[in-house]
């Protein structure tokens, strides 16, 4: 049984810490290897190692910076059925959700490749007399990435290739869960050129968390996670003078309007709802149909399809979905389910049952489908991570739109229509921070920015895109005074000191 080390000055590096933690095949149920956990120290060794890289980095032209991303980026491609093993060994997904994945992850790094255009700055002549003024980006300086298990690849490619690539240094805290692939990504950064210590990986829990936000030399964290944690760790950090990114937790709702092409929202609701056993926070766990007759075609039309999902682990090749992370998380999700039902929810396509031949032992739920479920309900209010979609039933489209922007959680929405007005009326005034229009899921692609509103999101800026860019650098502006004119007398020769005068 392997152990999982840290990834420290590029090199992996055991550290000083004792604790352990179990790394599981959620498929089978069994104890693939362990973790180490880092302590403090161990923490402190990371940043040191980043502090000790920083000025060299930080010094490099942007344009040699970008060799190492386009080389990087060469390498995840090349690389990429290895990564997506090792990736669905851990998690659980499926392989080709995996692949996906990893592709999502090189896109923003295909964007990192052209920092030398994206830090360019702004120069204005002559504001005074004889005055110029320039603004430029500089890095942050450290920055530390604190990464979940649903996304135990992608997730952390959306931080740190655009922190390195504008000269910062950077330290990554993955989930403890499924740690493997990120260890393996960083000996691919190394092997494309990037200098020791420039990346750094520290596995660990709550401890190590603590840690990286209290350490001095740490000045920005980006976030990804639950709403709880999240908001801790954006009130902690930014109480240590830390620019914090904390991007949380969502309820994400698909408004399914009279004149939607049936067809078409049933498709979008399997992939978005049940994809990755629905363990995404831009997962669509709401379906809101406008009229009784919208939702009973609705039902009618997903309920087949829900029962057809195929779900086995990710060795099958026909498989649609695989387990959840852990035994925890689903006796969570069964808990919530047997919540709707108290509650008086209709329990349409039940999943709670489901047992798959040979791996009896594993996380699996089967998909679930609620209809007649109302905004009192938990399994509505709160963000369940697994394969349950409720469906809401609303009269109107106002009344969609207000229970929409009635929630806490403000990530993303859709709306599917065939009319141009609803769906721009939609996009205007809807309170989320990521709108789809016949899209189910929509994350933006890598050159523009990923993040949502209210309680989705602490922190002034979203992901990648240009708004990673703001994120990772501190913007300083120069006002200059040289005397104007020339200076009589003044010499132009081609050699100082030539006989001829000029040439």
């Amino acid at each position: 049984m392997r152990t999982l080390t840290h990834y420290i000055d590029g090199a992996a590096w055991e550290g000083s810490g004792r604790r352990r933690g179990d790394i599981h095949n959620p498929a089978t149920g069994e104890k693939t290897g362990e973790v180490l956990l880092a302590d403090a120290a161990d923490v402190g060794r990371a940043v040191a190692a980043a502090r000790s890289a920083l000025p060299g980095w930080s010094g490099t032209p942007p344009a040699k910076r970008a060799q190492v991303m386009f080389r990087f980026r060469d390498l995840l491609n090349r690389h990429m059925d290895e990564l997506a093993e090792l990736l669905s060994s851990e998690h659980g997904k499926t392989l080709a959700d995996a692949r996906g994945e990893i592709s999502r992850g090189v896109e923003v790094v295909e964007f990192a490749c052209g920092i030398p255009h994206l830090l360019k700055g702004e120069f204005s002549e002559q504001v005074a007399d004889g005055v110029d003024t320039w603004a430029v980006r500089q890095p942050v300086g450290i920055v530390a990435g604190i990464t979940p298990f649903n996304f135990p690849a992608m997730v952390p490619l959306w931080m740190y290739p655009i922190a390195i690539a504008c000269g910062n240094c950077f330290v990554l805290k993955p989930s403890e869960r499924d740690p493997s692939v990120v260890i393996r990504i960083a000996g691919l950064l190394t092997e494309a050129g990037l200098p020791a210590g420039v990346f750094n990986v520290i596995n660990g829990d709550k401890e190590a968390v603590d840690a990286l936000l209290d350490h001095p030399d740490v000045g920005a964290i980006s976030f990804v996670g639950s709403t709880a944690t999240g908001h801790s760790i954006y009130r902690r950090g930014s109480a240590n003078g830390k620019r914090v990114q904390a991007l949380c937790g969502a309820k994400n709702h698909l408004v399914v309007m009279p004149d939607a092409d049936m067809a078409q929202v049933v498709d979008a609701l399997i992939g978005s709802a049940y994809g990755s056993a629905g363990e995404r926070c831009m997962a669509i766990s709401v379906a809101v149909p406008v009229g009784e007759e919208t939702a009973d075609r609705l039902i009618e039309a997903l309920a087949p399809r829900v029962r057809a999902l195929k779900i086995a682990p990710y060795t099958d090749p026909g498989s649609d979905m695989g387990p959840v992370i852990t035994a925890a998380s689903r006796q969570r999700i069964l808990d919530y389910i047997e919540e709707g039902l108290a509650k008086g929810a209709e329990l349409v396509v039940d999943g709670r049952d489901l047992r798959v031949e040979g791996h009896e032992n594993g996380y699996f739920v089967g998909g679930c489908l609620f209809d007649r479920v109302t905004t009192d309900m938990a399994i509505y209010r709160d963000e369940i991570f697994g394969p349950v979609l409720s469906v809401v039933r609303t009269q109107d489209y106002d009344e969609a739109l207000a229970m929409i922007d009635a929630h806490e959680y403000g990530n993303g929405t859709a709306i599917f229509t065939r009319d141009g007005d609803a769906a721009r009326d939609f996009c205007r005034r809807v309170q989320i921070g990521m709108v789809g229009v016949n899209v189910p899921i929509p994350v933006p692609v890598a050159y523009h920015s990923f993040g949502g509103w209210k309680r989705s999101l602490f922190g002034d800026h979203h992901i990648h895109g240009m708004e990673g860019v703001r994120f990772n650098t501190r913007l300083k502006t120069v006002t200059a005074r040289w005397p104007s004119g020339i200076r009589e007398g003044a010499q132009f020769n081609f050699h100082a000191g030539s006989e001829t005068g000029n040439h």
